[in-house]
């Protein structure tokens, strides 16, 4: 038979559970406080993203109908001035200056809810913790024997009924905790899919480089960056040299290898922010920010070596420094001559076979020493600047 419940024991069990309901209420109101806040920021992310969708597509419609009367006006017009030219050049860049930045305000909005998710996930495992606590208390509580007499048997029903509502404020902001992690998870794919929508649009599969379009976006951002904040930039145009040869004697796969390792290898000599771009199948444009020509020439150097050494291919560079009044299709396209420059120079300081075209020894005359043969084209390319000083 079971001894009769001490009067002082159970007013203390009593005292406690109240206590405990009292902090599992405010446990639960403050869970339900964190989850309504977290809807409302949700519902404020959502409405700002419909909103900024909603400008972006109008801005964007009005975008490409000016393009498209800017088109035609310059196609019905062959005998435009070179200002009508630059000031075509120049709308034509503002407008995808400002598609990139409503891509850059959607990066860190993707950021902030990323961070939300995240503390709401550790709030979540944090009231998890508390609920196992107040299962525990409930079952500490039904360890008290049967009561001996009406007092204590009305003691022990509100004791019993203190400890269901506390039990039901749990199960309640568990259910609330449950659906607010679920909208959160919902909103995580939703980000997760757009960024990789994003990521597919705007970057080159195969490298990891900016596709052309986003690439000269990127440029022409960093070269209005650089006249607000001063410093310098310039400009790499990058042509893999060999990339054909190496596609019909290894095949296509080995010649997507070193691809990729180029662009590592322009990547890990260049500022995290400094833009890589795809310009075409094996040509790069790289800017360079707060760089000098001398010291851009210095890192090429470097990366020229190392791709030798790790894909046995040589590249050709041509270097152009901003200058008043450049856009970025310009500067990329002094950059490109320079690089032709450096190409043209080279093929002719080497001996030709009988047919006329340069031998594969001759132009790889020390396979064995990446380190030397770069150094050999470094005097070919100071030559080649050399002779167009002079021509200047």
């Amino acid at each position: 038979m079971n001894e009769p419940v001490d009067q002082e024991t159970l007013r203390q069990k009593l005292g406690d559970a109240r206590k405990a309901s009292s902090a599992d209420q405010m446990i639960a109101d403050a869970d339900q406080s964190a989850s309504d806040t977290d809807q409302i920021a949700s519902d404020i992310d959502q409405t700002a993203s419909d909103r900024d969708q909603t400008v972006a597509d109008r801005d964007q419609r009005a975008s490409d109908q000016d393009q498209a009367t800017a088109d035609k006006d310059r196609a019905a017009d062959p005998d435009l001035t070179t200002a009508d030219e630059t000031a075509y050049e120049s709308s034509r860049e503002e407008r995808e200056v400002a598609s990139l930045e409503r891509l850059g305000n959607r990066i860190p909005r993707h950021a902030t809810a990323r961070d939300r998710h995240e503390a709401a996930t550790d709030r979540d495992r944090m009231a998890d913790i508390r609920d196992e606590g107040g299962r525990g208390r409930d079952a500490n509580a039904a360890d008290l024997a049967l009561p001996s007499t009406e007092r204590e048997a009305r003691l022990l029903r509100e004791l019993g009924e203190l400890r269901a509502k506390a039990a039901a404020d749990r199960e309640r902001a568990a259910e609330d905790r449950a659906r607010a992690a679920s909208d959160r998870a919902d909103a995580a794919r939703e980000r997760a899919r757009l960024e990789a929508e994003l990521q597919a649009a705007h970057l080159d599969e195969l490298t990891g480089a900016y596709r052309p379009e986003m690439g000269r976006m990127t440029l022409t951002h960093e070269i209005e960056r650089v006249r607000r904040s001063g410093g310098g930039l310039v400009v790499a145009f990058v042509d893999v040299d060999e990339l054909q040869t190496v596609n019909d004697r290894d095949s296509h796969a080995a010649g997507d290898l070193v691809l990729q390792s180029v662009v590592q290898a322009v990547r890990a000599r260049l500022g995290s922010f400094d833009p890589i771009i795809r310009h075409g199948g094996d040509e790069f444009v790289c800017g360079l920010g707060s760089t000098d020509i001398a010291e851009a020439q210095r890192r090429f150097d470097l990366i020229g070596i190392a791709v030798e050494a790790e894909a046995g291919v040589g590249i050709s560079v041509g270097l152009a420094e901003l200058e008043p009044g450049d856009t970025a299709a310009g500067l990329t396209q002094r950059a490109g001559e320079e690089m032709l420059a450096v190409t043209a120079a080279r093929r002719a300081a080497l001996p030709p076979t009988v047919s006329g075209n340069v031998s594969a020894e001759a132009r790889n005359p020390m396979r064995d020493d990446p380190a030397r043969r770069w150094a050999s084209r470094l005097e070919v390319r100071e030559d080649a600047s050399e002779a167009a000083e002079t021509d200047r």
